[in-house]
C-alpha cells in the first residue's frame, strides 16, 4: 500500500486498530502503528490530546479550560458529569472511539467518469515536454479504472492554452483497456500527430465511456518472446500512429463466390457465414476433380475471369 500511494504522489499515514474511528484518530499522531486488541487501543488513545480526538472545537476548548489535556483525563470523569455539561453527541463519540458503540461505514463509491487535470508551471510548446504530465494522467486513469474494476474505450485529451481554445485529441479503442503503459502509448501516438497551435498551460484528460473490463485469457506459461507485443496492443498502437482507418481486418461475407466471401472490416464483429458443406477458400486456374464418394461441385477461376464448374464421382 505504501509503494502504491508513494508512486501516485500521495502523502499518507497508515494505522491499524480494532475499529475504524480509532484508526482514523490515531493517524493524526502516528504512522505505521498496528494495535491488536482493545486494551492496547484504549491505552494508546488515552495519551491523545483532546483537540486531536475528533471533537468539535468548542468542546475541545471547554475540556482544555477545565484542565483536561488528554483523553484519559476526560474518561476519568463520571459519565453523568459529562452528560450534564456536554451534548449527548460527545459521549456517543467517545463510546464509538473506544469500540463500545458500532460505527457503520459508508463505502467509497467512485464517480462515473474520470476528469483529471495538470496545470503546468510554464508554457510548453513541444510534444516532448508534454509527455511527463501525459504519463501522470494516464497512470491516474489506470488507477481509477482499477478501483472501479472497469476499462476505458474512449477518452479525450484537452490541451489548454492561455489565449486560444482548447485543442482536443480524441482517443478511441476497439475494446476496453486499462493498462497504464498501453493508454500512455496510445495517447502519445495521437499527441505526436497533432500540431501544437499555441503554448500549452494545462492538460486535462476526460473519460466517460467506462465499460466493464474483461481480462484477456492467456496461457499459464506465456511462450511469447518478450520483445513481441500481444496482437491487441499492436493493433491499438498502429491505429494510434497511422490513424483509425489505416488498420482494418477481414470478416466472412455470405456469398457463393469464394473470392467474394470475405470483406474488409473495421471492427471485430463477425459477419454472416454461409451454411453448408466445406468449399474452397480460393480458386485454381484449372479445375481439379474431387475424389469423394458423393458429388461435390468444384469451382475454378479461369484466366479470363469466367467461372467453370465440374463434378466427379469416385468410388
Amino acid at each position: 500500500m505504501r509503494e502504491e500511494l508513494t508512486a501516485l504522489g500521495f502523502r499518507h499515514r497508515i494505522v491499524a486498530a480494532p475499529n475504524p474511528l480509532a484508526a482514523r484518530i490515531l493517524a493524526n499522531a502516528y504512522d505505521g502503528l498496528a494495535i491488536a486488541n482493545d486494551a492496547v487501543m484504549r491505552e494508546t488513545l488515552g495519551r491523545m490530546p483532546v483537540e486531536r480526538i475528533g471533537l468539535a472545537r468548542e468542546v475541545a476548548t471547554a475540556f482544555a479550560r477545565m484542565g483536561l489535556r488528554t483523553l484519559s483525563q476526560v474518561l476519568a470523569l463520571p459519565r453523568d458529569t459529562l452528560a450534564r455539561r456536554f451534548p449527548a453527541q460527545v459521549q456517543q463519540h467517545l463510546d464509538t472511539l473506544l469500540g463500545e458503540r458500532a460505527l457503520a461505514l459508508e463505502c467509497y463509491v467512485p464517480p462515473d467518469r474520470f476528469d483529471g487535470r495538470i496545470e503546468l508551471n510554464f508554457e510548453v510548446e513541444s510534444h516532448q515536454a508534454l509527455l511527463f504530465p501525459l504519463r501522470r494522467l494516464t497512470a491516474d486513469l489506470a488507477a481509477f479504472l482499477a478501483g472501479r474494476d472497469s476499462g476505458v474505450q474512449r477518452f479525450a485529451l484537452r490541451l489548454q492554452h492561455a489565449d486560444a481554445a482548447d485543442s482536443i485529441i480524441q482517443i478511441g479503442l476497439l475494446s476496453a483497456e486499462r493498462d497504464p503503459a498501453m493508454l500512455f502509448e496510445l495517447a502519445r501516438g495521437r499527441l505526436e500527430q497533432m500540431q501544437v497551435v499555441a503554448p500549452v498551460r494545462g492538460m486535462r484528460l476526460l473519460a466517460r465511456d467506462l465499460p466493464a473490463f474483461v481480462p484477456e485469457h492467456r496461457e499459464l506459461f506465456d511462450e511469447r518472446p518478450q520483445q513481441l507485443l500481444p496482437w491487441e496492443q499492436l493493433r491499438e498502437r498502429l491505429r494510434a500512429r497511422l490513424g483509425d482507418e489505416a488498420v482494418q481486418g477481414l470478416r466472412a461475407q455470405a456469398d457463393h463466390r469464394p473470392e467474394h466471401a470475405w470483406q474488409v472490416a473495421g471492427d471485430d464483429k463477425p459477419g454472416p457465414i454461409l451454411q453448408g458443406p466445406p468449399r474452397p477458400g480460393w480458386l485454381l486456374r484449372e479445375p481439379i476433380p474431387l475424389r469423394a464418394s458423393w458429388r461435390v461441385p468444384s469451382v475454378s477461376n479461369l484466366a479470363g475471369g469466367t467461372v467453370a464448374t465440374c463434378a466427379a464421382t469416385i468410388t
